[in-house]
């Protein structure tokens, strides 16, 4: 997990650095978190968080003053890395592996990490710089949507809103099927209906 090294009280103490001691109970807290929300998502209270920590309540509000301000420096971790995966696959020679690849991935780690499936599920965002961020992964897998599309490998008639909608829904499929061999399936089948010409 990347360390945080600043206050998330606000716009005024973004860039403020912590003291040494502080910056470890945050380390602590954000570990904790990404550990509760990846297996239980966000429904799961601050107070389990603090107890995993071991850390008092207040310790957790005095850096991460609501939970979605927690879950959102956890997730936010997760995000960058799926734009920076996009971001690669965009100059790959097949678009339309390319694209199943992303698809495939992002299905891999959403089944894992559940916080991932929660987050793809918001509308609406607090935190301006997350925002950006999730902004970024729409933009990057249009990319790849596109690509694939004038490429001729995927249905013209689908937008990045029906994939997301497909993942989500796979996810929490596969989430209750419990099993790497279920996902795999799933994963398949979202690819072969995305295909211009499904496999016969």
């Amino acid at each position: 997990m990347t360390s945080v090294t600043t206050s998330t009280n606000g716009p005024r103490e973004a860039h403020r650095p912590l003291r040494a001691d502080a910056r470890r109970n945050v380390d602590k807290v954000l570990r904790a978190a990404e550990e509760v929300f990846a297996t239980e998502g966000l429904a799961v209270p601050i107070d389990e968080i603090a107890r995993r920590a071991g850390v008092g309540v207040g310790t957790v509000y005095r850096h991460f003053p609501t939970k979605q301000a927690l879950f959102q420096a956890v997730v936010m971790v997760r995000l960058k890395a799926l734009v920076e995966r996009a971001k690669a696959l965009s100059g790959a020679e097949d678009a339309g592996a390319a694209l199943f690849t992303f698809v495939s991935e992002l299905v891999e780690v959403a089944v894992k990490k559940r916080d991932l499936t929660d987050e793809l599920a918001q509308e609406g965002l607090d935190d301006e710089v997350h925002a950006v961020v999730k902004g970024e992964l729409q933009g990057a897998f249009e990319v790849l949507l596109q690509r694939a599309q004038v490429g001729g490998c995927v249905r013209d008639d689908i937008c990045s809103a029906d994939v997301t909608a497909l993942v989500m829904g796979t996810c929490m499929v596969a989430d209750r099927h419990a099993g790497h061999d279920a996902t795999s399936r799933l994963i398949g089948v979202i690819c072969d209906g995305l295909r211009a010409h499904p496999h016969q």
